[in-house]
């Protein structure tokens, strides 16, 4: 599809993994057309990890908290702006409807069979049909229809030069490597539970030479989870949650090594390229798990022992539950054995 790339926008109001997948997106984006201008409506939380990126000329906030009144300032916004093509990235009503807000002759969606709650009504045309793959994946599939390569993939998601000093002196408080661990997600069935977060951090601390630090954002649900682990084990270990996702960065590209549920910085640690093992049940890892990177330390309680499955949308509920701390340590044995040297020879100096 031949159109000018100048004026972008893009509708991605989701949370912030999917924020961190958009990332390559732009960045093709930009290396595509140097000159092309990028608007992005985003959420509040994504918006303070993108705003001030590279590839990001502008942010407009969409607050969904707000009610009507989210709709009312998006629209006032995009009322003075236009755009060449607009990138509906999501599937749903509320993108819609934002979508419809925009003034541009081309705005582009996800196909009808996987469009959801009439949001091929807001688009004038569409992705051509594709079988599930990686969220990441389905994203480039927009590029390809614009004929914008997506190869380098790149996220640049920092640390930036004015946050090196708070990351040096956040790392410098300890005497040995981090491991970062995030203690909780937005949805209760992707968690894992308390008291085999302790067991493993306690192991991390004592068998693998590891400063355990708990991260994540401020909710009672995981402030709940952090007061449990740090109750639950033997070791002083130290929380960051509530850190900010800026400073999150910073602390994610300081650890040696990651452990995380299906979240946000799970996608993070991907981009920085720090080893991340992933526990997986509810969502499908070959949808919704690390990107090109760190297969191998996946913890996969989605499928049966055995079973062979494809990427898709379909969630296992009661999964994560399955998963023991033994079979995370397993994986720990393994980020020793195949990823701790080159993990530890990159970490930023102190």
């Amino acid at each position: 599809m031949n159109v000018p790339l100048d004026r972008v926008c893009i509708v991605m109001m989701s949370a912030v993994g999917d924020a961190v997948h958009v990332l390559p997106v732009i960045n093709a984006i930009k290396r595509h057309s140097p000159g092309s201008r990028i608007t992005w409506v985003v959420q509040p939380g994504p918006n303070s990890l993108v705003s001030g990126h590279r590839s990001v000329d502008e942010t407009i906030v969409f607050d969904r908290s707000a009610g009507l009144r989210a709709f009312r300032d998006v629209r006032a916004a995009l009322d003075a702006r236009e755009f060449d093509v607009v990138l509906n990235l999501q599937v749903y009503f509320k993108a819609g409807v934002v979508t419809a807000f925009t003034r541009a002759p081309v705005k582009l969606g996800f196909d009808k069979e996987r469009a959801r709650d009439l949001n091929t009504m807001f688009t004038t045309h569409t992705i051509q049909p594709h079988e599930p793959q990686h969220v990441q994946d389905q994203y480039f599939e927009f590029l390809t229809h614009l004929g914008v390569p997506h190869e380098p993939v790149e996220w640049d998601l920092g640390p930036w030069e004015s946050e090196r000093d708070w990351q040096r002196s956040f790392a410098a408080q300890f005497d040995r490597p981090i491991a970062s661990v995030v203690v909780g997600t937005s949805k209760i069935v992707k968690d894992w539970a308390p008291e085999r977060w302790a067991e493993v951090c306690d192991a991390l601390y004592d068998d693998y030479g590891l400063q355990p630090v708990l991260v994540g954002g401020g909710s009672e649900r995981e402030r709940r989870a952090e007061r449990a682990i740090l109750a639950g084990s033997r070791n002083p270990h130290f929380s960051a949650l509530g850190s900010g996702l800026r400073n999150l960065v910073g602390i994610l590209d300081a650890s040696a090594l990651v452990l995380a549920p299906d979240t946000g910085p799970l996608h993070m640690a991907v981009a920085l390229d720090r080893p991340v093992i992933s526990l997986m049940g509810y969502t499908n890892p070959k949808r919704s798990g690390p990107y090109r990177a760190f297969q191998d330390l996946i913890v996969d309680a989605f499928g049966d022992p055995g079973e062979r499955y494809d990427a898709s949308a379909t969630n296992r509920p009661g999964r994560m539950s399955r998963i023991q701390p033994r079979d995370v340590l397993v994986k720990v044995d393994l980020w020793r054995t195949r990823y701790s040297a080159a993990a530890l020879s990159t970490l930023p100096k102190r």
